[in-house]
């Protein structure tokens, strides 16, 4: 697998928002949806508020590959859910730390049970 290079991490983790595009089937991008975008360590992450009933949710489980656009980064990723209590704590913190400007109840819907049953690890593909 690719890594994210620092300069990736530094503007995609930084931006306020992330464009998100899921493959469908036949390998078309789906329309872009904008979500919230945390980092933690050397990874980024989002997350469905809605859970994994989600439409742009659903649409990472056809082929678990699209495209992402944030802080002047355009880049093919792949889809790998996390389910892991202590990544989604992490993700839980760097979602209250980056988004705290917001109400509590606005940030608390990346916090809640469905929110983290639907936690997605964004890793870049080769070009």
């Amino acid at each position: 697998m690719t890594a994210w290079t620092s300069d990736e991490l530094d503007k995609i983790g930084t931006a306020e928002e992330l464009k998100i595009q899921s493959l469908r089937r036949d390998g078309a991008l789906r329309n872009p949806v904008t979500i919230w975008v945390v980092r933690v360590g050397d990874d980024l992450y989002v997350r469905a508020v809605n859970g994994r009933t989600s439409a742009w949710f659903r649409g990472t489980q056809t082929r678990h590959e699209g495209h992402i656009r944030a802080g002047g980064v355009d880049k093919d990723v792949t889809f790998v859910e996390v389910s892991d209590p202590a990544v989604n704590d992490q993700i839980d913190a760097a979602y209250q730390t980056k988004y705290r400007r917001y109400s509590a109840n606005i940030v608390g819907s990346t916090l809640t049970p469905d929110a983290r049953a639907a936690t997605i690890k964004l890793v870049p593909r080769a070009s």
